[in-house]
C-alpha cells in the first residue's frame, strides 16, 4: 500500500490519539482528530469519512503497515481505542518496504543540494539517515553518531512535536532538580531545542504566564493533552537563542562582548569549531585571542572551564571573576 503525504497525517494522528491515556478517542472522535489535520495541512482537503478511517486502523494493525497493538474497550454501549501498550507508537518502528523507498527517493533529492551553500547540512544528514534506517547493504557498521541511548525522557520528543505541529495544550507533571516531589505544569508547547546531548521544550508555562518555560524532557514524568485553547508564541526562536551559548537565557543580563585567550596547544580546535557563530579571533605565536558577543550564562561557563588551563577569560571583568571563583572553588573540592 503506496503511503501518500494525507495519508502519513491521518496515520501519525491516529498514533497520537491511541498513545493518550488521558482521553477516551471513539471512532466519531478519531475522525475528527483526522480531518482537523487535513484542514490544518490543506483548507481545501475535504477530509474522510468513516469507512476510510477503519481501512487506515486496519492498515496499521497489519504487517505491512505496523502490527499496531491497538486494544478496543467498551465504555457503556460503545468502543474507544487505545494502545495496549501506551509505549509504543510506530515512529519508534522498522520502516517497512514502502516507506524505505520513499526515504531513499527523498535522500537522492536532497543529495543534489549537498555542495550548494546553506544546505551544508545535507552532507552530514545523508549518511546519518542511511545509516539509522538501514537503507545501506554492509556487514558492518561504519558510522557512529554521539548519542545517549540512557537518557531518560526521549519517548516524550514525538508527543511534544505533535502537540507543537497541531497546536495542542499538555498538562505536563514535572520534577526538576530542586524539588522534592513532581508537579503540574499547564504548558503550551512552542520549541524544541538539543543541547549536548539532552533535549528541551520551550513554551508557555500558562500557570505562571512565562512564555519561554524550559522544560528538560529527561526531568518529565508525564505527558497528556487537555482540551484548552492553544495560544500561538510570539517568540523568534532562532533570534532567542542566537545571543546563547546552550539553552539558558539569564534575566537581565544584557548582549556582552567576552574575550578569551587560549593556548596555541588549543588554538587549531577554537578554530575549526567555533565556541558562537558571532566569533571572531586572532591567531599569533602567544596563542589564540577570541570574541564572542553572547549573554554569559551557566553554559558557557562550563564551556570555558571545560579547557582547563588552556584558556583565560580577559573580560567582561564580572564573568573573568566567576570563572576564577569557579576554578578556586575546584582546587579546593581537591
Amino acid at each position: 500500500m503506496s503511503v501518500n503525504k494525507n495519508a502519513l497525517i491521518r496515520y501519525q494522528i491516529l498514533d497520537r490519539c491511541f498513545r493518550n491515556p488521558g482521553r477516551m478517542y471513539f471512532w466519531e472522535d478519531l475522525l475528527k482528530e483526522c480531518n482537523n489535520a487535513l484542514v490544518e495541512f490543506d483548507p481545501n482537503n475535504q477530509g474522510i469519512q468513516r469507512r476510510q478511517l477503519f481501512d487506515d486502523i486496519r492498515f496499521m494493525e497489519s504487517d505491512q503497515g505496523w502490527s499496531i497493538p491497538l486494544d478496543r474497550i467498551r465504555h457503556g454501549r460503545k468502543v474507544y481505542y487505545r494502545y495496549e501498550d501506551l509505549s509504543f507508537s510506530i515512529s519508534n518502528q522498522p520502516l517497512n518496504d514502502s516507506e524505505a523507498e520513499q526515504i531513499k527517493s527523498a535522500l537522492q533529492i536532497f543529495s543534489r543540494f549537498s555542495g550548494t551553500p546553506q544546505f551544508e547540512w545535507v552532507n552530514e544528514m545523508i549518511p546519518m539517515l542511511e545509516s539509522k534506517f538501514g537503507l545501506i547493504e554492509r556487514k558492518n557498521e561504519v558510522i557512529s553518531f554521539e548519542s545517549n541511548i540512557d537518557l531518560k525522557g526521549l519517548h516524550f520528543l514525538t508527543p511534544l512535536f505533535n502537540a507543537i505541529i497541531n497546536e495542542r495544550v499538555l498538562s505536563v507533571i514535572y520534577k526538576d532538580f530542586k524539588s522534592s516531589e513532581p508537579y503540574e505544569i499547564t504548558f503550551h508547547p512552542y520549541f524544541l531545542k538539543q543541547y549536548n546531548n539532552r533535549w528541551f521544550a520551550f513554551g508557555l508555562n500558562s500557570d505562571n504566564q512565562v512564555p519561554n518555560w524550559n522544560l528538560a524532557l529527561d526531568r518529565i514524568e508525564s505527558l497528556s493533552e487537555t482540551t484548552l485553547k492553544y495560544k500561538p508564541p510570539e517568540t523568534d526562536w532562532e533570534e532567542y537563542f542566537f545571543d546563547l551559548v546552550g539553552v539558558t537565557r539569564p534575566e537581565g543580563v544584557e548582549l556582552q562582548e567576552v574575550v578569551l585567550k587560549f593556548s596555541p596547544e588549543v588554538a587549531p580546535y577554537v578554530i575549526t569549531k567555533p565556541l558562537h557563530p558571532s566569533q571572531k579571533h586572532k591567531n599569533d605565536p602567544t596563542g589564540l585571542q577570541v570574541r564572542i558577543k553572547v549573554l554569559p550564562n551557566f553554559e558557557l561557563e562550563r564551556l570555558v572551564l571545560s579547557f582547563g588551563e588552556q584558556v583565560k577569560v580577559i573580560s567582561p571583568q564580572d564573568f573573568k571573576e566567576r570563572i576564577s571563583q569557579r576554578l578556586i572553588s575546584a582546587v579546593r573540592f581537591y
